[in-house]
């Protein structure tokens, strides 16, 4: 079993975890979690901004994260480990969020 501050008592590892970011929770999303799943050998790894409206898809290749692909607004995304099924991103955002200018 493995137990962190993160993640509660868990007897396997998922096959994919996907993180919501929020303006809060970015530094620990990114370097801490990040981290830890790939300290447990969790092959994909999927970051939501729904701020930016955007997906980073990851996956794990030889102990490192390789970004599997970038994706915004309106994409329709096949994505590892779910490429059967198209995901149209612009189900995801709120409508009439506006999109954060850079």
């Amino acid at each position: 079993m493995v137990k962190t501050d993160i993640l509660h008592w868990i007897s396997i590892a998922p096959e994919w975890v996907c993180e919501i970011l929020s303006p809060n929770s970015i530094r620990h999303d990114r370097i801490t979690k990040m981290g830890i799943y790939s300290k447990h050998r969790i092959p994909y790894f999927w970051l939501v901004d729904p701020t930016n409206k955007t997906l980073e898809v990851f996956k794990l290749e030889s102990g490192k994260w390789t970004v599997s692909g970038w994706y915004a607004e309106n994409d329709k995304v096949r994505a590892e480990p779910f490429q059967e099924i198209e995901i149209d991103l612009a189900n995801l955002w709120l409508k009439g969020q506006p999109k954060q200018s850079d």
